[in-house]
């Protein structure tokens, strides 16, 4: 018993700090997984060794005390918490007593998913809002109704009609919507503050906040899903009625809420919204199974802490906690930076990982990841699983080194930079580093690039994984013989060698194809070449405005900065990419390379200034035009002097909307610019 009795006052003294973190700090320092593995040891023992249950034991609360930040609420009725199952035999052992109990051999259930908020109660008197409390222990909450009353899902009055309840206690979450929690943390992250950890954590850390006008810039909702005292009304009969009942008094409910009957019902329930999981609007950890008569509730009662007619069945953890082995950088194929790291593995969400994404350097400063820490790491559905926090209690050793980004790329050994304002590293590799080559020589083949028909990402990536090609250059050395190894290796690796070429039949018309549009690139315009480079920041328009001005290749190679600002629309950032572009000594090797292989564009002299009609202005051409394609109502355009841009700004002269015209015209509309129709552009074509 001594060893007993000391395991569990260390399982009460630890459930205790975690409900502290979770309920009070809004900062747990274990997942909900290991959390109920420990409050469910503690109920096992004390089930088999009664005399250690105490009163304020947590098997006997819902919760945590209140904080003391706010002002204290008594519910009128206790916020019970639920119990909970971890497997389907819990849910028929759950089922079988009812059924027992009740005499019922098809019990009715009403059933929801589990949101992953906090739970609130809203007190309304005679119709009106009148106060919001937290669930706190379940017998006194927080009083948080400034807060609450920034809520724009919650109703300030009941649509009630002429005789509302006197009193009427809704219970049900708050939480962030994941759409909204991601766009928070992308705001967060670009303006350097620090993100919410999770939908859960920001719900909770919003709501709680001192100052109501904090709460009111979080991205928070509300769905009712039971009720608390009511005085004045008569209630339906079933709990899924008294859900209906909520909606039209004006509350949300989940969508997804139903009723199902006997186990079958409840495991058929229970796997379709676990399917549908991934593409819910909100964060849920399970669903809950209610018994749907009222009466039949009563029958059932309660225990300490829970009541016996409804249970959680929760799904498999997607939060895990694990250490830290190595952190790493993986180059994309952009060029982007971004660090993962190495841990022992876990299973979350049930699946086996070994790898989480830390985003970027800021992420782990922001975080402080280092080698050897204890962490916790999330996963949901197909995301990549992600580093949420660390615990810091658990370091090891206390004073070991943050970690810093390398200098140079992994893969090519380029240095690695990241641009004032920007929040990406980035690889300066270019056309030269193997991370970026795939990509590199997918755009550089592009109809608006080059334009080599039949060269998409398939044979991109096996041309490179095979060695045929180091740099887009050597795309124009390739025979028909190396694309025919090519497939050859290809099928090889896959399997999927056809039949008559194990016959000996090879077919090569696709190979020759691809050897003539190589081919028949070999002979562009400057404006094409310089976007099939793929320059940061350097799309179509800016290409076509670099050569007009510059005229030749090696005149723009040999721009300082002030030179490039003088361009239109050239500003410090891009300016900056395009020097740094070309001061890469592999950079300017690859264009070497493309001119000793015969690829020639087109040059001219430098134009400072158009005499055209449309000299200076800036036009943005959107929905699709009858007499002429866009492209070559832009170059008649351009042609008049105009700069053809694809996206609409106080700077834009012109708006040319053609038919089913979208949200272009309707911001140019808003900033009040000149739009033309197709016929008043051809009418202005005609005239000059």
């Amino acid at each position: 018993m001594a060893d007993t009795a000391r395991r569990h006052a260390e399982l009460v003294a630890r459930i205790r700090d975690a409900n502290h973190r979770y309920y009070q700090l809004d900062a747990p320092d274990i997942t909900d997984a290991e959390y109920d593995l420990l409050l469910r040891e503690l109920e096992a023992l004390e089930t088999a060794h009664p005399q250690l249950v105490q009163a304020n034991s947590p098997s006997q609360r819902v919760g945590d005390a209140p904080s003391g930040k706010f002002a204290q609420v008594r519910h009128a009725l206790p916020m019970l918490s639920l119990a909970n199952a971890f497997s389907d035999t819990e849910v028929a052992e759950f089922v079988e007593r009812i059924e027992r109990e009740t005499g019922d051999d098809l019990p009715a259930f009403s059933v929801e998913p589990k949101l992953d908020g906090l739970a609130i109660s809203l007190r309304y008197e005679h119709g009106m809002f009148v106060r919001g409390a937290t669930r706190g222990d379940g017998s006194t909450g927080e009083d948080v109704t400034a807060n609450l009353r920034t809520v724009k899902s919650i109703p300030m009055q009941l649509a009630t009609g002429l005789f509302p309840p006197e009193v009427l206690e809704v219970r049900g979450e708050i939480i962030m919507p994941r759409a909204d929690f991601e766009a928070y943390n992308a705001r967060a992250r670009a303006e350097g503050r620090k993100p919410l950890a999770n939908p859960r954590n920001g719900a909770a850390g919003s709501l709680r906040q001192l100052d109501a006008a904090v709460t009111a810039q979080r991205p928070l909702t509300f769905y009712a899903y039971a009720l608390g005292e009511v005085q004045g009304a008569d209630l339906p009969a079933t709990h899924s009625q008294t859900l209906q009942w909520l909606r039209q008094l004006g509350f949300p409910v989940s969508p997804e809420v139903g009723t199902a009957a006997g186990l079958t019902g409840l495991l058929a329930y229970y796997k379709s919204i676990g399917e549908r999981r991934d593409g819910l609007p909100y964060d849920i950890d399970g669903v809950v199974y209610k018994l749907d008569r009222f009466d039949r509730q009563q029958e059932m009662g309660f225990v300490s802490r829970a009541p016996r007619w409804a249970i959680a069945h929760k799904f498999p953890a997607e939060e895990a906690r694990t250490t830290v082995e190595a952190i790493e950088v993986n180059v994309g194929r952009t060029g982007a930076v971004t660090p993962w790291v190495q841990m022992t593995p876990v299973q979350v969400g049930g699946v086996t990982v070994s790898r989480a994404t830390l985003h970027n350097a800021d992420q782990i400063a922001r975080l402080d990841v280092r080698v050897g820490d204890s962490v916790i790491i999330r996963r949901a559905g197909d995301v990549i699983p992600e580093v949420v926090r660390v615990v810091e209690s658990a370091r090891r050793p206390p004073d070991s080194v943050p970690w810093q980004m390398p200098a140079h790329c992994p893969d090519c050994g380029s240095a690695i930079e990241r641009e004032a304002g920007e929040v990406v590293a980035r690889c300066t590799g270019g056309l030269f580093c193997p991370a970026q080559r795939v990509q590199a020589v997918v755009h550089f083949a592009s109809r608006r690039a080059m334009d080599i028909e039949g060269l998409g990402e398939r044979f991109a990536q096996d041309l490179v994984t095979f060695g045929l090609i180091q740099t887009v250059a050597d795309l124009y050395r390739l025979q028909v013989a190396d694309f025919l190894e090519m497939k050859r290796r290809a099928d090889a690796r896959d399997d999927s060698t056809p039949a008559t070429v194990k016959a000996g039949k090879i077919a090569d018309k696709w190979a020759q194809n691809l050897v003539a549009a190589i081919e028949a690139s070999r002979n562009t315009t400057l404006e094409r070449l310089l976007f099939a480079l793929g320059i940061s920041d350097v799309g179509e328009s800016t290409a076509k405005t670099l050569a007009r001005h510059f005229g030749s290749l090696d005149a723009l190679m040999a721009a300082d900065e002030a030179a490039l600002q003088q361009v239109p629309d050239i500003g410090p950032v891009v300016a900056a990419h395009i020097l740094h572009f070309f001061a890469q000594s592999h950079n300017r090797e690859v264009i070497a390379e493309l001119r000793a292989h015969g690829v020639r564009w087109t040059e001219g002299a430098p134009q400072r200034a158009s005499d055209g009609p449309l000299s200076g202005k800036t036009v943005v051409l959107t929905g699709a035009l009858e007499s002429m394609s866009r492209d070559e109502a832009g170059a008649k355009l351009e042609a008049l002097g105009a700069r053809v841009s694809g996206s609409v700004s106080k700077k834009t002269a012109l708006l040319i909307a053609g038919q089913a015209a979208g949200s272009k015209l309707a911001k140019a509309q808003d900033l009040g610019l000149e739009v033309w129709d197709e016929a008043q552009l051809l009418a202005f074509l005609a005239a000059q």
